[in-house]
């Protein structure tokens, strides 16, 4: 395993962004303002429930974030998609993370639950990312995990299965 930090802020993650962090060709979180989060607390190749790694990350909410003008006007929420889009974020990143090579894309997810929703009163959300497993292979390098966003410490997503691969094609 490479030897990274367990805490990134949010200068280390545009410089994942931008390809400094892992490499050219390998892991990048998206610019701003698809980048999801704001900071990452803790990662692991081996903690979580499972033992098989982690991420712990933090998004700070403010009024003036650029989906509460469009999504709805007059009703404004956070889109979903952009919660679960935020944990897949940090399932590829922990496999960069691991020193594994490729750029990582979005495989599926087994299943959604959406409890509540992001507004902009809410002041931050919490990514948690728990590995069921992490497979590397000659073919394939690949992670699956379970997540929740909690906003303002109440679990609003649930995600099971998240798949996240690293292609070096």
């Amino acid at each position: 395993m490479a030897e990274y930090p367990r805490s990134f802020d949010r200068e280390d993650l545009l410089k994942c962004a931008r390809g400094e962090l892992f490499g050219p060709g390998n892991a990048q979180l998206p610019l701003p303002p698809m980048l999801m989060m704001d900071r990452i607390t803790d990662i692991s190749g081996d903690g979580g429930t499972h033992g098989k790694g982690h991420v712990v990350a933090e998004f700070d909410i403010r009024p003036d974030l650029w989906f509460f003008d469009c999504h709805f006007p007059g009703n404004p929420i956070m889109p979903g998609c952009l919660g679960l889009d935020g944990l897949w974020q940090l399932t590829g990143f922990n496999l960069g993370w691991r020193g594994w090579q490729g750029r990582g894309y979005a495989l599926g997810v087994g299943e959604v639950k959406l409890s509540g929703m992001v507004r902009p009163d809410r002041t931050m959300l919490t990514y948690k990312v728990d590995f069921t497993k992490a497979v590397q292979t000659r073919r394939l390098t690949m992670g699956v995990a379970d997540g929740t966003v909690e906003a303002d410490g109440e679990v609003i997503y649930q995600v099971r299965d998240m798949k996240v691969a690293l292609s070096e094609g």
